[in-house]
C-alpha cells in the first residue's frame, strides 16, 4: 500500500498520523515513512533509532523503496496545487488529517476542493479531539460536541470519513520527544491513545484487503 497523509495547514496531526500508520502497517510488512516535510518531523523523530521502521527523505528514499512493501508519506504543510495533483495521481489512499476546529475544518474543504478533478482515493480523519466522556452512572462514552458537529459537516458536505478519531492526549504529544510511538510512550493513557491509531490500521489495511 501506498498511503499519502496530507494536509492544506500546520498543526492538525499530520506527521504524527504518518508515523503511527508506518508503525501499524509494519506489522504487516516492510514499511517505509517518507518525510517529504522540510520541517523534516518525522526524520527528527526518528533520530533515536527507537521506530519499528525506516524513515528516510525523499532523496533517500529510492535505496529503501525498493524493499518497502508499504510505503507512507508525509507531505509538506501547504502544498501547492501542483504537488497535490501528483500525489493524488500518485497514491493509493490520501489520508486527510483534521481537527474539529472552523479554521482546520475550512482548510480541509479547500484540499477537498482541489482534490475533485483527480478522482482520487481520500479519506478524512478526525484528529487532536477532546476525548469522549462517560454517560453518568459509568455507560457508554458520549462524544464531545466539536466531534458530533464536526462528523455532522463533514456528512453533510459528504465526505468520506473514518469511523476512527484521534483523540488528544497528552502522551500523543510527547512522544516524539522520546522518539517512540505513543505505545512505548510511559504514561497511563498511553494504551488509550495507541488503540485509537489502532482501529485507524485497522480500517486502512482491512479496507485494502
Amino acid at each position: 500500500m501506498d498511503i499519502c497523509v496530507l494536509g492544506l495547514k500546520g498543526g492538525i496531526g499530520k506527521t504524527t498520523t504518518a508515523i503511527h500508520i508506518a508503525a501499524y502497517m509494519q506489522r504487516f510488512g516492510e514499511t517505509l515513512l517518507i518525510d517529504a516535510d522540510k520541517n523534516g518531523s518525522a526524520l527528527q523523530w526518528a533520530e533515536k533509532g527507537l521506530l519499528p521502521f525506516n524513515v528516510c527523505n525523499v532523496e533517500g528514499s529510492v535505496k529503501h523503496i525498493r524493499k518497502a512493501e508499504h510505503v507512507i508519506t508525509d507531505t509538506k504543510a501547504r502544498p501547492e496545487k501542483e504537488e497535490i495533483q501528483a500525489v493524488a495521481e500518485e497514491y493509493d489512499l490520501l489520508i486527510l488529517p483534521t481537527p474539529p476546529k472552523a479554521l482546520d475544518m475550512e482548510a480541509l474543504l479547500k484540499t477537498r476542493d482541489m482534490l475533485i478533478d483527480y478522482g482520487t482515493n481520500y479519506k478524512v480523519l478526525l484528529t487532536i479531539t477532546p476525548p469522549p466522556r462517560r454517560r453518568p452512572g459509568g455507560g457508554e462514552k458520549i462524544p464531545s460536541t466539536k466531534e458530533k458537529e464536526a462528523r455532522e459537516l463533514l456528512e453533510m458536505e459528504e465526505l468520506p470519513i473514518f469511523k476512527s478519531t484521534i483523540y488528544q492526549y497528552t502522551a500523543v504529544e510527547k512522544s516524539p520527544l522520546s522518539g517512540v510511538t505513543v505505545d512505548k510512550y510511559d504514561d497511563s493513557y498511553s494504551a488509550i491513545a495507541w488503540q485509537c491509531y489502532e482501529n485507524l490500521g485497522r480500517e486502512i489495511y482491512n479496507g485494502e484487503k
